[in-house]
């Protein structure tokens, strides 16, 4: 017999339950000391201020810029990269997939806009950025459906390439390019390798949050030795006035023309499949499940719309960063609110000219110092990933080398499509892409096509001996 169920007195009510103790806070939505997010907000900053200062003045050697529009433009890099990194860490409404998350201006991106301006303007090329960020919402829906397709056989293909090119450009930060004055100076090898050998002494010394900060420590410990060398000029650093606004159509009203955007709006699709692989590894760096039918679409909204803005005040596409997850899986600070706090930083600098100036004054070894361990970081992610996709069965492996073989082969031989029509060589030359769109179809073919037509073919046989 069961016993009576316990009655609030004077009534034949049950008493009402007990309030549920609060819900444990996984550490990507974690809340920190103002001070300590602010300070890893700068850290991030410092690691990834690097690529907005050279995408900018690569604009301005490769298009004749006079020095007022360079640093208007500077200053729309710096706000932009800010405010899309808040979107992105934030997630309002549909738009970021509230992980940590950092924003900058694309390379590929920054090599197709280049080209477009050169052939039909420099307001063509700003509404292509335009017509390409409205194509990525357009197509969003299809593309998420697509999604089953991108397994993590492909998408750790497609990180260990993004990682390989990475190091790449971080290594060319220090050595220079081969072939041009200054290729191999001793000066800057040593100090991107001192910088290298101060974060591997501060992480190895250090515990808590200093260990934590090695990478931050690292870069100024360098940017020291260089200033000690001579290698660092502050004569321009506090020239000039206080503030720098960023100016709405720095080169007037853009022009839309569909067939000059053409060659980004197809890149666009590489660029959301990138999105797709920096989702999942940014996930799987802070320990946090996402179904990626739903995240990915809000980070790919997230480089859309912040794309958008920036093609109005003359940039490039704006894409998410694969930097940032290194130093996340590198200092162990997993929340979000830490890349929010670098896009108060990033902003802040946009309309603070001379702490811009000053940023720009670290020597380029020193920050592909710090660059090339941060990316080195992304590719182990990468063959992590793969660790965890069945690579004994020999069907994944060949998948997995001929996207790597291919997906490499403009990486590690430069100019080997050069004798291919422009825009099909700016395609071609993406390792990221090729490499993502090998490993993709031939995902399909091997797991999804093959398969159907060996089951109808023993179908057939069966039905034959019947």
């Amino acid at each position: 017999m069961s016993s009576p169920r316990p009655t609030l007195p004077g009534t034949d009510q049950p008493p009402a339950p007990e309030p549920a103790g609060p819900a444990e806070v996984h550490p990507v939505d974690e809340s920190r000391p103002l001070g300590r997010i602010l300070l890893f907000g700068i850290q991030h900053v410092l690691v990834m201020a690097a690529t907005p200062i050279s995408a900018i003045f690569l604009m301005s050697a490769t298009l004749h810029l006079d020095a007022g529009l360079t640093v208007d433009l500077l200053s729309a890099a710096f706000v932009l990269c800010g405010v899309g990194s808040l979107i992105q860490s934030l997630g309002p409404w549909r738009f970021g997939p509230r992980l940590p998350f950092v924003m900058l201006p694309g390379g590929a991106p920054l090599i197709l806009f280049l080209s477009i301006a050169e052939q039909h303007g420099l307001r063509t090329a700003s509404g292509a950025v335009v017509l390409t960020a409205v194509f990525a919402l357009v197509v969003l829906p299809v593309f998420s459906r697509l999604l089953a397709f991108f397994p993590a056989l492909v998408i750790g293909t497609m990180i260990v390439i993004v990682g390989v090119s990475l190091v790449k450009v971080g290594a060319v930060l220090v050595t220079g390019r081969p072939g041009e004055p200054g290729f191999g100076d001793a000066t800057n090898l040593g100090l991107g390798v001192a910088t290298i050998g101060f974060t591997v002494v501060f992480y190895l010394l250090f515990t808590g949050i200093l260990r934590q900060l090695a990478v931050m420590l690292g870069l100024l410990a360098g940017t020291t030795l260089a200033v000690v060398l001579g290698h660092v000029g502050a004569g321009h650093a506090v020239e000039g006035g206080l503030v720098s606004l960023p100016h709405l159509m720095p080169f007037g009203p853009p022009e839309f023309n569909l067939l000059a955007a053409l060659p980004l709006m197809l890149y666009c699709l590489a660029s959301m499949a990138e999105a797709t692989g920096q989702t999942v590894i940014n996930a799987e760096a802070v320990g946090k499940d996402v179904d990626p039918r739903t995240t990915v679409p809000r980070t790919i909204r997230g480089d859309a719309v912040t794309s958008l803005f920036g093609g109005f005040f003359g940039l490039p596409l704006m894409v998410t960063s694969g930097e940032n997850i290194g130093i996340v899986r590198v200092t162990g600070v997993r929340s979000r609110f830490v890349t929010a706090a670098a896009g108060v930083v990033l902003v802040a600098i946009g309309f603070l000219a001379p702490v811009t100036r000053a940023i720009s004054l670290i020597p380029p070894a020193v920050i592909g110092g710090t660059a090339m361990v941060v990316f080195a970081v992304i590719t182990v992610l990468g063959i992590q990933m793969l660790g965890r996709s069945d690579l004994d069965r020999h069907t994944n492996t060949f998948v997995c080398a001929v996207a790597l073989a291919l997906g490499l082969l403009p990486i590690l031989v430069p100019g080997v499509y050069a004798g291919f029509p422009p825009n099909l060589r700016i395609l071609l030359e993406s390792g990221v892409a090729v490499g993502a769109f090998v490993a993709a179809v031939l995902n399909v073919l091997f797991h999804h096509v093959r398969p159907g037509v060996a089951a109808r073919l023993a179908a057939g046989r069966t039905e034959s001996d019947r």
